[in-house]
């Protein structure tokens, strides 16, 4: 599978946060579930920096079979005056291996993260995110970052 190598700047995000499992039974439903409340909050967020929604691992345990931390956000460029509950976080400088999935929401990103499983990269386990851009009703195209080590 083709990826980019891109060095990021320092992101400030602003969501809504839960700790899953990929192996977890429940890790759909925590996953959906995270998704659906923070689009209900969305509007309410404040400072956006654009309209892209951001799906973020962070807080690894080990590897990606071990628990990690999802925050379902969008960058912002400030803290202060974000609603009740919405977790502020910082995605890391650094080198990012990037790819890109376009198609039918859900199934898009699986496909690409079932690939990037079978991949030898040296991941960070630090941070790594998928950025979501709609390109019409159900079809997205998916940036997906893989932090690297240094």
């Amino acid at each position: 599978m083709k990826y980019e190598l891109v060095e990021l700047k320092e992101m400030m995000v602003a969501g809504l946060l839960a700790r899953t499992n990929n192996f977890a039974p429940d890790m759909g439903n925590v996953i959906s579930g995270l998704w659906d409340q923070f689009m209900g909050i969305y509007p309410s967020v404040m400072y956006k920096v654009n309209e892209k929604t951001l799906g973020i691992y962070t807080e690894y345990e080990g590897r990606e079979t071990e628990d990690y931390s999802l925050l379902a956000a969008c960058e912002v460029e400030k803290k202060e005056g974000q609603p009740n509950g919405i977790t502020i976080k910082i995605i890391p400088a650094g080198t990012y291996a990037k790819f890109i999935a376009e198609g039918e929401g859900k199934d898009a990103v699986a496909k690409v993260w079932q690939q990037l499983w079978n991949m030898s990269l040296p991941r960070s386990f630090i941070c790594d995110f998928e950025e979501y851009e709609t390109l019409k009703e159900g079809h997205v195209r998916v940036h997906v970052y893989i932090g690297l080590k240094k």
